[in-house]
């Protein structure tokens, strides 16, 4: 017996009903075959880790673009919280932290620069759309490793589709991940916005903070217990209908007075033209795209998608040298 199968049967024992085996994956795109240490949602997971679309996250926006400071979360370091959340949850409910940990790893693996003001942009711009869910599958089905994409399990990559609010898993570790993408942004985004002195613990409601406690800490803190014993030896992960109810309420404070605000945004309107530029750029030297995009351009793909492919996938620093190399008139050299 090897050591891939030894852990396999520890998940039949030790795992609660409801959790997803790994012996019970659906599969693979492509047949391969198996690893003789790692059962395949920690191969899964093995893989994202690895991927260049991993790495370019530590230097994509999460919500504050350019922040004066180090502490200020970027789209790696949410990643990061929304796995450390799921591993927390999936673990007490005795589901599979595996599972959990690939997809929380690769959930927003398409995100663009600039956050949500580069995708709004591209969305914008791209008559065929653009959404960062459906491209962070892309980008394992696809992008990675030269146009070879990840041949992740079926689990995985439902999950990472459905990770939006009005996404549906099929399995209850997507629906953690779901969940806990939201307690993480909701979490975060207020610790960065106190720090930046956007607001104060004093803004947020009382009726909110009665509910799920008076600072960032204890409120994380608060969601993540509710949701581990209200779904307890439950074929569902769910929330108390007070918790819930604060939560929609807390993030409708945080649209109103943070994602919304003018002086957090103040430099989205710049960013989404750099976007919209660089793609209308593209589009007119399509030959200028690297190699591996331009082979699935030769194999039918749209021009469009492609473009935003290569657009989408920048760092903000690296859009934003680019922009400069392309647009900003450089002084004569002797």
């Amino acid at each position: 017996m090897t050591i891939r199968e030894e852990l396999e049967n520890r998940e039949k024992i030790t795992l609660s009903p409801y959790a997803t085996l790994s012996v019970n994956t659906r599969g693979r795109q492509r047949e391969e075959k198996q690893c003789d240490i790692r059962p395949v949602f920690q191969r899964d997971r093995d893989r994202i880790l690895h991927s260049k679309s991993f790495r370019r996250l530590k230097d994509k926006t999460q919500v504050f673009l350019s922040p004066e400071g180090d502490h200020y979360r970027t789209r790696l370091t949410h990643t990061l919280e929304v796995s450390q959340n799921a591993r927390t949850i999936a673990k007490a409910l005795k589901l599979n932290e595996d599972l959990v940990e690939a997809i929380a790893l690769g959930h927003d693996l398409g995100h663009t620069p600039f956050g949500h003001a580069g995708e709004r942009a591209l969305n914008e711009i791209c008559p065929l759309g653009f959404e960062h869910h459906e491209q962070s599958l892309r980008t394992v089905d696809v992008l990675e490793k030269d146009g070879q994409g990840l041949n992740l399990t079926w689990e995985v990559r439902d999950g990472i589709l459905n990770h939006q609010t009005s996404g549906n898993p099929a399995t209850l570790e997507g629906k953690i991940v779901r969940l806990s993408d939201k307690i993480a942004y909701i979490h975060h985004d207020m610790d960065d916005a106190i720090r930046a002195g956007i607001l104060t613990e004093a803004d947020v409601p009382k009726s909110i903070r009665e509910v799920i406690g008076y600072t960032t800490g204890e409120r994380l803190d608060h969601f993540i217990h509710d949701v581990v014993t209200t779904s307890f030896e439950k074929d569902d992960i769910l929330q108390s209908e007070p918790v819930a109810q604060a939560m929609k309420e807390l993030r409708e404070f945080m649209f109103e007075n943070v994602y919304k605000n003018p002086e957090a945004k103040s430099e989205e309107g710049k960013a989404e033209r750099l976007m919209e530029t660089l793609y209308t750029y593209y589009m007119n030297h399509i030959d200028l795209l690297p190699s591996e995009l331009l082979a699935l351009l030769n194999r039918g793909e749209p021009k469009e998608r492609i473009v935003c492919d290569f657009v989408g996938a920048m760092s903000d620093r690296y859009a934003i040298a680019l922009y400069d190399e392309l647009f900003i008139p450089k002084s004569w050299h002797l």
